[in-house]
C-alpha cells in the first residue's frame, strides 16, 4: 500500500526529469531569459499588426498604380511613374489613395495573425524539437509557420481585400471603406463579394509569406554571421540594419514568387472579369486570355519595387515595436555555437 501510494509521485518526478533533459523549458529559451507566453505572443501580434498596416498604407498610391496596370495594361502602358502622372492628371491626386481606409484595416488584421501566428507556430515546433532539433529544421519550421499564419490570416483579409480592388478598380463604386464593404455584401453576398479572390489570395500570399520569412531568416543569419555574431546577440542599431537588409532580399524573392497570383487576385475581383462560372473556371479564362508570359511579367517591377521597401520596413518596424513592448524576438538558437 505504501509503495502503491508513492508510485504515482515517483513516476511524475522522473518524467519531470526527462522532459527537462530532452526538451527546452516550455517558456524560456536556452539562449537567454525571454519568456514565450500568451503576453509575448500579444505583443508580436500587436507589433504585426502595426508593420503591416502602416508599410502597406503608406505604399497605397504605388498599389494603386500596380493594380491599376494589372487591370488595364493597354491604358497604363507607360510604367510607374507615367501611371502616377495619368492617374492624377485625370482623377486627382486623392485617386492615388483610393482604397486607404481596407487597405490600413486589412492588413492591420492580417499582420495581427501572420506575424503573431509565425512567432507562436515556431516557438511551438521549438518546444517540440528543442534548440538542436529546431536548428536543425529551421527552415521546415519558417515555411510551415508562414503557411499555416498566413491561411488563417488571409480568410480576415479577403473581404477588405476584395473592397480594396474594387473601389481602385472602380471609383465610382464607393467613397470609402464602409461604403464599398456595404454595397459589396449587398450586391453580391458575402462569398461572391468577398471570397471570390480567396483561392488566389492564397496562392498569392501563402508562397510569398513562406518565401518571405524564410528567405527573411536564412539572410538575417548570414548578415549576422558576416558580422561576427549570432542572430540572437544582435542588438541596436546593428539589429536593425540586419532586419533592413534581410528584408529587401526577402521582399524582391518574395514578390518574383507571388507575382502571378497576385496579378490573377487583382483580375478575379473586377466586376465581370472571366465571366460566369466558379472561381477556378474564372481563373482559367483570365489565365488563358492573360498568357503566361504577361501574367509573370506585368507589373512586375512596380510589384519588386513595392514589395521590397514594404517587407523591408515590415522587419524593421516589427523589431522595433518588439523593442518598445519590452520584448525580443524569437530566434533559434545553435546550441553547438562557440564549441
Amino acid at each position: 500500500m505504501f509503495s502503491n501510494t508513492l508510485m504515482p509521485k515517483r513516476e511524475g518526478i522522473i518524467s519531470s526529469r526527462v522532459a527537462k533533459r530532452e526538451m527546452p523549458n516550455d517558456f524560456v529559451a536556452a539562449s537567454g531569459a525571454q519568456v514565450f507566453d500568451l503576453s509575448y505572443f500579444l505583443k508580436g501580434s500587436l507589433a504585426g499588426g502595426i508593420c503591416c498596416s502602416i508599410t502597406h498604407g503608406a505604399l497605397t498610391p504605388v498599389d494603386v498604380v500596380k493594380t491599376r496596370i494589372q487591370l488595364d495594361s493597354v491604358k497604363y502602358n507607360q510604367g510607374m511613374l507615367a501611371g502616377f502622372k495619368q492617374i492624377a492628371k485625370e482623377e486627382g491626386t486623392g485617386a492615388l489613395l483610393t482604397g486607404l481606409g481596407p487597405t490600413v484595416a486589412g492588413y492591420f488584421v492580417q499582420g495581427w495573425f501572420k506575424f503573431g501566428g509565425v512567432e507562436f507556430f515556431k516557438v511551438q515546433a521549438w518546444k517540440v524539437l528543442g534548440d538542436q532539433g529546431a536548428w536543425d529544421n529551421k527552415t521546415a519550421i519558417y515555411l510551415g509557420s508562414a503557411a499555416c499564419a498566413e491561411t488563417i490570416a488571409d480568410i480576415f483579409l479577403c473581404p477588405l481585400e476584395a473592397t480594396r480592388i474594387r473601389l481602385v478598380s472602380d471609383p465610382s463604386f464607393a467613397s470609402g471603406l464602409a461604403g464599398g464593404f456595404t454595397r459589396l455584401l449587398k450586391e453580391e453576398g458575402a462569398i461572391k463579394g468577398f471570397y471570390s479572390g480567396f483561392g488566389p489570395i492564397l496562392m498569392k500570399q501563402v508562397p510569398y509569406t513562406m518565401a518571405k520569412f524564410a528567405v527573411q531568416g536564412a539572410a538575417a543569419e548570414a548578415l549576422a554571421k558576416a558580422s561576427g555574431s549570432e542572430l540572437a546577440d544582435c542588438k541596436g542599431a546593428k539589429k536593425l540594419i540586419i532586419s533592413l537588409t534581410s528584408g529587401v532580399i526577402a521582399g524582391v524573392a518574395s514578390a518574383i514568387i507571388s507575382h502571378p497570383a497576385d496579378t490573377l487576385l487583382s483580375k478575379v475581383n473586377k466586376a465581370g472579369s472571366g465571366g460566369e462560372g466558379s472561381i477556378m473556371t474564372r481563373l482559367g479564362r483570365i489565365a488563358g486570355e492573360i498568357g503566361v508570359v504577361n501574367l509573370c511579367l506585368v507589373g512586375l517591377a512596380p510589384r519588386c519595387v513595392m514589395i521590397g521597401t514594404l517587407t523591408a520596413g515590415q522587419f524593421l518596424l516589427f523589431d522595433i515595436v518588439m523593442d518598445l513592448t519590452g520584448a525580443s524576438k524569437f530566434h533559434f538558437h545553435n546550441p553547438n555555437a562557440g564549441h
